[in-house]
């Protein structure tokens, strides 16, 4: 009787060292140390993302085309940076979509379906995408065709009637902020961020306005800034308006996204001639540009001196 129970023992331990070899067959994968990873985007995120998988062995490729001084600063030494989404991708083993959505298509100046057929045909046939930013910037249609025809991923927490059954898709629940810490600092970020913009003029995080760092506000100075249409020719009339008034203009900043540009203006309040000179006046002059959607005078109360163009009428 013994022996049945020796002989059964070891029956069992037989097969559980089988069932453990059958299950780490199926979990077998790739090592992250020696593969490319391209980061599509390189803002807070993206940065952050290109610097920690450089630190874990992997060759970096970004593309940002509106790359700021403050991100720039954060990437890791050895990235290699592109000029094109195609470029970034084309001998990447995985991909990370780090990008704002907004509405529009590519060449409306939106990131609706930006990551389209045209991208998706210079993927490796093995790439894995990794789309943690919005589910809007994928074609779902072109990510099914990429799936159905070779080994490729798509890792994806945002819902997708396309491709949610695919073998090669894994959909998770977008719960990347739902923890008590990941609220405190997204409610923390976004109090700093309009309390920058109020005081300062620093535009950060935005997703239809240019990112905007900003140095420090000259003593005795006064810091204006303009809003307008992305054409031709504005930045001169808004300079000459400063002219008109014979003011100085400290230093001068302008950055511009799409349809929008942003200039930020540090000025000595004194004409040449030692007068001082009525802002009011000078702010209505400003705005009541032809192209100008609004003004700041950041001097004083912060959040006060804000003035806007709406349709040819004056308002403050």
């Amino acid at each position: 009787m013994a022996g049945v129970v020796y002989n059964y023992t070891e029956l069992l331990t037989a097969f559980n060292d089988l069932f453990v070899a059958f299950m780490k067959a199926m979990f077998g994968g790739r090592e992250l140390k020696g593969k490319t990873l391209a980061v599509v985007g390189l803002g807070h995120i993206g940065a952050s993302t290109a610097r920690d998988s450089a630190a874990l062995g992997m060759d970096i490729v970004g593309y940002d085309p509106g790359l700021s001084i403050e991100s720039a600063l954060k990437l890791p030494r050895e990235i290699t940076l592109v000029d094109s989404i195609a470029s970034a991708v084309a001998n990447a083993d995985y991909i990370s979509l780090n990008i704002p959505y907004i509405k529009g298509t590519p060449d409306e100046g939106g990131t609706h379906g930006i990551i389209g057929k045209d991208v998706i045909s210079h993927l490796k046939s093995d790439a894995v995408i990794l789309n943690f930013a919005r589910g809007e910037l994928v074609d779902s249609d072109a990510m099914k065709g990429f799936l159905d025809s070779g080994d490729g991923r798509y890792v994806c927490d945002f819902p997708d009637d396309i491709v949610w059954d695919h073998e090669n898709a894994i959909l998770l629940p977008h719960l990347g902020a739902s923890t008590e810490e990941a609220e405190d600092q997204a409610a923390a970020m976004a109090a700093n961020t309009i309390r920058d913009y109020i005081e300062t003029g620093t535009i950060k995080n935005s997703v239809n306005f240019p990112e905007t760092s900003l140095p420090d506000r000259p003593e005795n100075a006064i810091r204006m800034t303009v809003v307008n249409k992305n054409v031709p020719g504005m930045l001169a009339h808004i300079t000459e308006a400063f002219a008109k008034a014979e003011l100085n203009i400290i230093q001068q900043v302008n950055h511009s996204r799409g349809d929008v540009a942003y200039n930020v203006l540090d000025i000595d309040p004194t004409s040449d001639g030692g007068e001082g000179v009525c802002l009011k006046d000078l702010q209505r002059e400003l705005t009541m540009l032809e192209g100008v959607l609004s003004s700041r005078i950041l001097f004083g109360t912060p959040g006060a001196g804000y003035a806007r163009n709406i349709d040819g009428q004056y308002f403050i």
